[in-house]
């Protein structure tokens, strides 16, 4: 791709990713590509689908969420990148879920980014989790996809009522300590 191209392509899909956490995933494309300084036509050059660009979008956040948790681990100690992640999850459900919701529900979940979503959040979770464990920060009997199911379970029940969300992150965060029942 030409470097124009590249960035055409970059700042489509950075100014969609804003219009739909936005306007949620049926923002118009002629105002995602007026937002992005590109014509329409150029939009769809790149994506000839509104599913194309959602499915592009997703992965993107995907990516950038299971990139952050190896950064976390790099930047901070163990139980410290655990509970910033989830935090950082937990907002990007309350912000992504309809986006989400919308590209699942048309995804055949064989597809190759259905997969490629599923196994960089897996190895994210594998990291932080095992991390933790072999901090002792967090009980031994925790697996990486209770991980993203907390996370999950909090951002969807927290999306209506938004200040509940860090009340909610403290109790999970507490369960998941070690305890003296709970010892590695």
């Amino acid at each position: 791709m030409r470097a124009d191209a590249r960035r055409n392509y970059e700042r489509i899909v950075a100014t969609a990713q804003e219009a739909f956490a936005e306007l949620g995933p049926d923002a118009a494309l002629e105002e995602i590509a007026r937002r992005a300084g590109v014509g329409i036509g150029t939009l769809y050059r790149h994506f000839p689908t509104r599913e194309a660009l959602i499915e592009v979008v997703y992965r993107s956040n995907i990516e950038q969420l299971s990139a952050r948790a190896h950064e976390l681990l790099e930047q901070q100690p163990a139980s410290m990148a655990f509970e910033t992640w989830l935090r950082e999850q937990v907002l990007w459900v309350m912000a992504n879920r309809s986006l989400a919701t919308t590209l699942k529900a048309g995804m055949d979940h064989e597809s190759p980014t259905f997969q490629l979503c599923r196994t960089a959040i897996l190895e994210a979770t594998t990291a932080l989790v095992q991390a933790a464990q072999d901090a002792g920060a967090i009980r031994a009997d925790i697996e990486p996809r209770d991980l993203t199911r907390l996370g999950h379970g909090i951002g969807v029940a927290c999306e209506t009522t938004p200040d509940a969300a860090e009340r909610l992150l403290a109790v999970a965060v507490d369960g998941l300590r070690v305890t003296p029942d709970h010892r590695l």
